[in-house]
């Protein structure tokens, strides 16, 4: 789905009203609903859209989070899963939205599907990496904590020698619908608690939950060129979702530490050189360091000022996906010596003199 602006999607302020936030979405569904649009692929995705930001807006600690971080400070916040606020909050207008998301978005996108199985959360793991590992890239050792299922009943959540039954309330899809005057209400089953199945026996080692919580090492490849909240998925590699439901997704997401000479700007690096007076009036070439270790040469001509900036083509960051590189800027500052002896101050009067008559004296004004 594309990186665009939740409030943009639904078309509010970024001090919108929860009031607000609902009135938009409920005009865009009701604008790209699938029932309306039939085999229109630009509406259903404009739909998923309009829905992922409701889903966020409408929850006010994953809006402080969005608001603060962007999409990478909602992302793996877990909970009931992708769809379900504006599935709770909407049924009311459209009735049968539950098997609608079912049939869109899948059990893979969070929802729950028929027997009340649902996809397990998506969790985050933060990394903290140098520039230079940034730059060349790194594979990285992590640790996850997470769900997984519980052996001793293969996630059915049944003690051995049982298993689910059905519930009979719900007949199994976790839901029960009731109607309201022209409208139709689903909720979720309240004796089921939507998962579809009773356990009547619960299996002792997870309590009847199916999964247990167990610690797994992944191997990570961190490419070149990521960026501080640059998210990498990894699919499959959640929590198991309850009810043999299927797993979510890792997201791993990068943090840059401060480099002490380079800046860094997108795929640009900014470096600072300090140069001697005598360089920057009669010229000469300097060494500038590189992201990888190596250095590159710089010739740096006479009259050059304090603050002029060269270019080093291609000498950046790389671009994630193998797009090329970034350039170096290399910004120069010419050294002003605090403290001369005489054999320099009369050098330096010689150059003055030399200067002023070759019309090089400098003594105007202007306005900063």
């Amino acid at each position: 789905m594309a990186d665009r602006d939740y409030y943009e999607i639904l078309g509010v302020e970024r001090g919108a009203s929860v009031d607000d936030i609902k009135s938009a979405y409920r005009k865009l569904a009701l604008k790209y609903h699938p029932d309306r649009n039939k085999n229109d692929k630009t509406a259903e995705e404009k739909f998923k859209e309009a829905t992922e930001a409701y889903e966020v807006l409408s929850d006010p600690e994953k809006r402080q989070a969005y608001d603060r971080y962007g999409k990478a400070g909602v992302d793996g916040m877990g909970g009931q899963g992708f769809g379900y606020r504006a599935y709770t909050d909407f049924s009311d207008i459209f009735g049968d939205i539950g098997d609608i998301f079912s049939e869109f978005f899948g059990g893979g996108a969070g929802y729950r599907s028929q027997g009340g199985v649902r996809r397990g959360s998506d969790l985050r793991y933060n990394v903290e990496i140098s520039l230079e590992e940034a730059a060349e890239g790194k594979e990285i050792k992590v640790e996850i904590p997470r769900n997984e299922a519980c052996e001793d009943c293969g996630g059915s959540g049944a003690a051995k020698g049982s298993r689910p039954q059905i519930c009979p309330l719900c007949q199994g899809s976790g839901q029960v619908r009731t109607t309201q005057g022209f409208f139709s209400v689903t909720t979720t089953c309240p004796q089921c608690r939507g998962n579809g199945k009773i356990i009547k026996d619960p299996c002792r080692s997870c309590n009847g939950q199916g999964v247990k919580e167990k610690r797994r090492t992944l191997n990570i490849r961190i490419p070149p060129g990521v960026e501080t909240g640059s998210r990498l998925k990894v699919s499959g590699e959640g929590e198991t979702g309850p009810n043999g439901g299927p797993p979510g997704d890792l997201y791993v997401v990068t943090h840059i530490k401060r480099h002490a000479t380079f800046e860094r700007q997108g795929n640009d690096l900014v470096v600072i050189a300090n140069i001697a007076v005598t360089t920057a009036l009669a010229g000469g070439e300097i060494d500038v360091p590189l992201i990888d270790g190596k250095k590159a040469k710089l010739k740096i001509p006479a009259g050059t000022q304090s603050n002029q900036i060269f270019r080093l083509k291609g000498k950046g960051m790389p671009m994630m996906g193998g797009r090329g590189r970034g350039d170096q800027h290399v910004i120069i500052h010419v050294l002003i010596p605090k403290s001369l002896n005489g054999r320099a101050k009369d050098l330096i009067k010689e150059l003055d003199s030399e200067l002023e008559k070759m019309g090089e004296k400098v003594e105007n004004f202007s306005r900063p």
